[in-house]
């Protein structure tokens, strides 16, 4: 009995560890029975991409299914931070590595396989910068397959009326171009914006919009201490004044912008502004809503420095599914030159890879050219790779919606001096909290 007792234990002991992995998502995949892969996204605009390059994929791999769902995207991390920690989330998911970190840091996302390192890394396929971007502790994590990058979307028509030849290029000449470009009725109220500017919304967005005006200005939002791997606010500064004050002058002195008229996408799209800084992914919305408008873009405009945010959005397979070899195949499949090539020029969203041409894409659709162009002076920034950097940009954001309602602070010097020396000794008491503070 002893010695069947003995024997049954050490069966359980090593069922329980293949158990456990069974359930972290580290079976052998089934390659040859029906599998269901399962991909959650953030940017509803991506649910047609995930159709067309999963259709293909399911031709070569019949025994293969998807079931794709898109959310917007706060609802969309909100969802991920209830079902990642229990194991209830998608085999794939699509989101930034800076709304990931936490997860990541609490090693609830695996890394990235043999297979799919070799193939993150092969030369020329992937920009240092997107490499770093998705290193965390020397270690990969996610595999990039669009990115966010900021341009200046402009609509010819309006300029040519305003008597103006080219989009501004610094930020003073953005700010009088947008005063002639704006229009008002007979009572003085404005009816199309200059330059429209993220006044309001939820979750971090506004920070970040507001980030586009900083950083030329020279500051930004979290700048390395004297000891690496540590931080402090960037921008309680001339600069964090002076993007502050722009947009208190559009809304309030200048009245180029109004928080009573639409904004952003929709109002460029729908001809209501002159202006305004967004992704490429407007592209392929202006093409389905106005086909006609007759739009550039450009480069962001310079001030003290020059230079645009770029946000790579990856592809993670999470640590609860089953079939983890099949999705990272999948995963691959999805950053092939045939689907990245249908992902720009339907979509709008830019590749991350760049190592595919891409120039008959941009020959038919030239708006593309401002995403898309280098030059050394013009500076690449993003999100860091803290886990709090989501939660400093979240509250930076609710000080900012409050602060563009106050006309008063407009007009008063030292209460945006306040202003701004407030909202990062928060920003410098989140990065206390969690360790990562610096000088």
């Amino acid at each position: 009995m002893k010695n069947g007792f003995v024997a049954l234990m050490v069966i359980l002991l090593v069922m329980v560890p293949f158990g456990t992995l069974m359930a972290n998502g580290q079976s052998s995949d089934n390659e040859d029975g029906p599998v269901t892969i399962s991909i959650w996204g953030g940017f509803p605009e991506m649910e047609p991409f995930y159709k067309y390059a999963t259709e293909a994929y399911t031709e070569s791999h019949p025994n293969v299914a998807f079931d794709i769902v898109t959310h917007p995207l706060r609802e969309f991390e909100q969802k991920l931070s209830a079902t990642i920690p229990s194991d209830t989330a998608s085999d794939i998911i699509e989101i930034s590595m800076y709304s990931n970190q936490k997860f990541i840091e609490a090693g609830l996302i695996p890394e990235l396989p043999k297979k799919v390192k070799e193939f993150f890394d092969a030369s020329g396929r992937f920009s240092d910068f997107s490499k770093s971007n998705n290193t965390y502790n020397g270690t990969y994590y996610g595999l990039p397959i669009f990115q966010g990058r900021t341009a200046l979307f402009w609509n010819k028509t309006m300029f040519e009326e305003a008597g103006l030849s080219g989009p501004p290029e610094t930020m003073n000449q953005m700010a009088e171009y947008a005063k002639k470009l704006s229009q008002y009725d007979a009572d003085g109220n404005l009816t199309r914006s200059g330059h429209s500017l993220r006044l309001s919304g939820q979750g971090s967005g506004v920070a970040e919009k507001w980030w586009f005006v900083l950083y030329p200005m020279g500051g930004t939002i979290i700048e390395e201490g004297s000891t690496p791997g540590t931080y402090h606010a960037g921008y309680n500064n001339d600069a964090g004044r002076r993007a502050l004050q722009y947009y208190l002058d559009a809304v309030y002195n200048d009245k180029w912008d109004s928080h009573n008229i639409k904004h952003d996408a929709d109002a460029f799209v729908l001809e209501q502004t002159a202006m305004f800084f967004r992704e490429s992914w407007v592209i392929g919305h202006a093409a389905k809503n106005n086909p006609d408008m007759d739009y550039g873009t450009a480069p962001v405009p310079s001030d003290m420095r020059w230079g645009r945010i770029t946000n790579p959005v990856n592809l993670y397979v999470t640590r609860s599914c089953k079939n983890p070899e099949i999705a990272w195949d999948v995963a691959m499949f999805l950053n092939n030159e045939d689907n990245l090539s249908w992902l720009l020029n339907n979509v709008g969203w830019l590749p991350v890879r760049q190592d595919i041409d891409f120039s008959d894409i941009i020959a038919d659709k030239p708006q593309f050219e401002a995403f898309m162009f280098n030059d050394p002076d013009y500076e690449e920034f993003g999100y860091v790779g803290i886990a709090p950097f989501d939660e400093i940009m979240t509250k930076l954001a609710e000080r900012l919606v409050s602060g563009f309602l106050d006309e008063d602070l407009s007009k008063n010097p030292a209460a945006v001096d306040e202003f701004i020396r407030e909202a990062a000794e928060e920003t410098d008491k989140i990065l206390k909290k969690a360790d990562l503070y610096g000088d």
